[in-house]
């Protein structure tokens, strides 16, 4: 009887963890699993409403990860191709159990104005827990674009939404993230009816 040879890999070593991935050895697999982890968990967070739709995007994501390794480019940095992946799984997820609604109007209503400091006195666990509040669409797209960098662009066309459409959500995403700031955090903001929303262009 013959038994398949494990792959030989330096655990420190992100491409001979690769490579035994590659060949589809399970002790590989564990190792870049738990490597990534946190990392990964931290994204799925940002993009689902509980532990248990984050729980389902981690392990869509690594089947993904396990299944196009030989798609992944070794000169370039394995997190941000990690990252595209997890981004695209919680989309996908969504459009499957949430189906992402399309918000083009903005509700008129009282504006509001930030202390300059007021982001760096709330801890980022506190904002991230606020941003899960907004409807999956709004933290889609806020997270997308303020979080992992996406251009407003580039997520017109991963959501296959017209831009319009998306700049107009993530103005109110903004809008509703720094109203629930204001009733969370009373001390540090203010109320301006002629302060402008804080909106940023690409």
């Amino acid at each position: 009887m013959f038994f398949k040879k494990s792959s030989s890999f330096a655990e420190h070593d992100l491409i001979s963890v690769i490579q035994a991935c590659r060949a589809s050895d399970p002790r590989a697999q564990r190792t870049l699993f738990k490597q990534f982890f946190g990392y990964a968990k931290s994204i799925c967070l940002r993009y689902t409403s509980s532990r248990e739709e984050a729980e389902d995007v981690l392990n869509e994501g690594f089947l993904k990860v396990f299944q196009h390794l030989d798609r992944f480019d070794e000169t370039q940095p394995f997190k941000a191709w990690l990252r595209t992946i997890l981004v695209n799984t919680a989309i996908s997820h969504y459009r499957r159990n949430h189906q992402l609604e399309q918000h083009t109007n903005l509700e008129s209503g009282e504006q509001v104005a930030l202390d300059e400091d007021v982001v760096d006195q709330i801890a980022a666990e506190e904002i991230l827990a606020l941003v899960q509040q907004l409807t999956p669409t709004y933290r889609t797209v806020f997270m997308m674009h303020v979080v992992d960098g996406y251009s407003l662009h580039e997520i017109a066309g991963i959501l296959s939404h017209n831009e319009a459409t998306v700049r107009s959500n993530y103005a109110r995403a903004r809008q509703k993230l720094q109203q629930m700031i204001r009733q969370a955090y009373p001390f540090h903001a203010k109320t301006s009816p002629s302060a402008p929303i804080p909106y940023h262009e690409n």
